[in-house]
C-alpha cells in the first residue's frame, strides 16, 4: 500500500491527511524492461556530462549554473528574477529589477552553496541538513515568518483555497517527525540495492508527499535530487538540475505524484523521472561543450590583438567565471589597473564579446553576451 489516510481538524474542518508508506516501495520494484533501459540511457547520460565538465573547467560553469538552477526552480514558486537580474543583484548594481525576488532567487543560490559546503565536510544528507537548506532558503524574506529551519507544527495543504476543497492534504504535523525520520533512514540505507537514480526518484516523491515544512517545500524537495547525486559520487559538481523539465511536463509531474499517493505506481513515476534525467544531463553537456567551443574561437580571437592580448585575455578569463562584471570587479578579480581593465574591456566590445548593459559614463557594467545567451537557453520564456 502506499500510504493511509487519516482523518484530522484543519482550519476548522475535518479533512483525509495521506500518511505515506515507508521507504523503499511494498511490493518491490519492477526495474526490468523498458525502466531498465531508462535507467541504463539516464545513467550514460550523466556520464556524458561529467566528461563534458572534465573538459570545461568545471567551476567556470558551476557559478552560472546554479544560478540558472535557482531562477528556474524559484520561478515554478511564482518569482519573476531574471538570471540577468540575479547576477546584477549579486553585483549590487540592480536599478530597476525586482529586488525582492532576486533577493529570494540569491537565497536559493546561498542554499544550495551551504548544502553543497556541508557535503564536502562529509556531513550526511541527513535531516539536519535539510532543515538547515530550508534556514539558509527561508532567512529572510517573504518566508520569514514561515520557521525557517523548522518542521512545521501545524496542517499545511496544497490546491485549493482552504484543506476542506485542497488538492492534497499531507501528513498530519504530528506525523512529519516520524515520516520524516523513515525518509532519513532510506536515504541511509546501504542494503536495499537501489541505484542512486531510483532513490533520488522515490527521495523527492516522499518529501513532496510529507511536504514537511510551512513553505519552500518545492524548492527543497529539488534541491534534494541534486544533493543526493553529488554524495554519492554521481555528479562530481552540482550540473543536473530537474527545474526546467518539471515546469515545461508540470501537469504531467503533478499527475504521476498523485498516481504514486493513490495506486503505488512508482514505475510510472521513475519513467518520467528516468526521462527527465536523460534529457536533462544531454542538454547540460551540450552547453558545456557550446561554451568550451565559445571560450575557445573568442580566445584565438583576442590572441590577435598584439600588445593588448594579455590583458584582454585575463579580462576575458574573469567573465568566463562571473559572465557579467564592472569594472571594479573585475579589476579585482584580475588585479589589473583600472585603466587597464577598462582598455580591455573596450577592445572586448570592439571584437562584439561583451556590451555595456547601463548606459552610464561611470560604474559601467559588462556582460559576456554570447556566454549569457547559452546559459540563458531553457530560462527566458519558461
Amino acid at each position: 500500500m502506499p500510504g493511509r489516510y487519516e482523518v484530522t481538524v484543519a482550519g476548522g474542518e475535518q479533512v483525509r491527511a495521506f500518511i505515506p508508506a515507508p521507504l523503499p516501495p511494498r511490493p518491490p520494484l519492477n526495474l526490468e524492461g523498458d525502466l531498465l533501459r531508462s535507467l541504463e540511457a539516464a545513467g550514460l547520460a550523466l556520464g556524458r556530462l561529467e566528461g563534458a565538465n572534465q573538459r570545461l573547467e568545471p567551476t567556470l560553469l558551476v557559478y552560472s549554473y546554479v544560478r540558472k538552477e535557482a531562477v528556474l526552480s524559484s520561478r515554478i514558486e511564482g518569482t519573476q528574477s531574471s538570471l540577468s537580474d540575479l547576477l546584477l543583484f549579486e553585483l549590487d548594481q540592480a536599478p530597476g529589477v525586482p529586488r525582492d525576488d532576486a533577493a529570494e532567487v540569491s537565497r536559493y543560490v546561498a542554499a544550495m552553496d551551504h548544502g553543497l559546503k556541508r557535503l564536502a565536510e562529509n556531513f550526511p544528507l541527513s535531516n539536519r541538513l535539510i532543515r538547515e537548506l530550508h534556514g539558509v532558503l527561508l532567512s529572510t524574506g517573504r518566508g520569514a515568518s514561515k520557521d525557517p529551519g523548522e518542521f512545521r507544527r501545524s496542517q499545511n495543504w496544497i490546491g485549493g483555497t482552504r484543506p476542506g476543497d485542497a488538492v492534497f492534504v499531507p501528513p498530519p504535523h504530528l506525523a512529519v517527525p516520524d515520516c520524516m525520520g523513515d525518509l532519513e533512514r532510506f536515504l541511509h540505507a546501504e542494503d536495499d540495492g537501489l541505484p542512486i537514480l531510483v532513490r533520488a526518484g522515490l527521495a523527492h516523491v516522499q518529501f513532496e508527499t510529507i511536504h514537511p515544512f510551512l513553505d519552500g517545500n518545492g524548492r527543497v524537495g529539488r534541491l534534494l535530487i541534486t544533493l543526493l547525486l553529488c554524495e554519492a559520487g554521481v555528479l562530481s559538481q552540482p550540473m543536473l538540475y530537474l527545474s526546467v523539465y518539471f515546469k515545461r511536463h508540470r501537469d504531467r509531474y503533478y499527475e504521476l505524484l498523485d498516481r504514486v499517493r493513490q495506486t503505488g505506481d512508482w514505475e510510472a513515476w521513475l519513467a518520467f523521472f528516468l526521462q527527465g534525467v536523460q534529457e536533462t544531463a544531454e542538454n547540460a553537456a551540450a552547453t558545456a561543450r557550446r561554451l568550451t567551443e565559445r571560450f575557445a574561437a573568442d580566445r584565438e580571437r583576442l590572441a590577435t590583438e598584439g600588445r593588448k592580448a594579455g590583458s584582454a585575455l585575463r579580462v576575458h578569463e574573469a567573465l568566463q567565471e562571473r559572465p557579467i562584471l564592472s569594472i571594479p570587479e573585475t579589476s579585482r578579480r584580475t588585479r589589473l589597473a583600472f585603466p587597464t581593465v577598462s582598455a580591455a574591456m573596450r577592445l572586448l566590445e570592439t571584437a562584439g564579446l561583451v556590451r555595456e548593459i547601463t548606459g552610464f559614463s561611470r560604474n559601467r557594467v559588462y556582460v559576456y553576451s554570447e556566454y549569457l545567451r547559452i546559459l540563458n537557453e531553457g530560462v527566458e520564456g519558461e
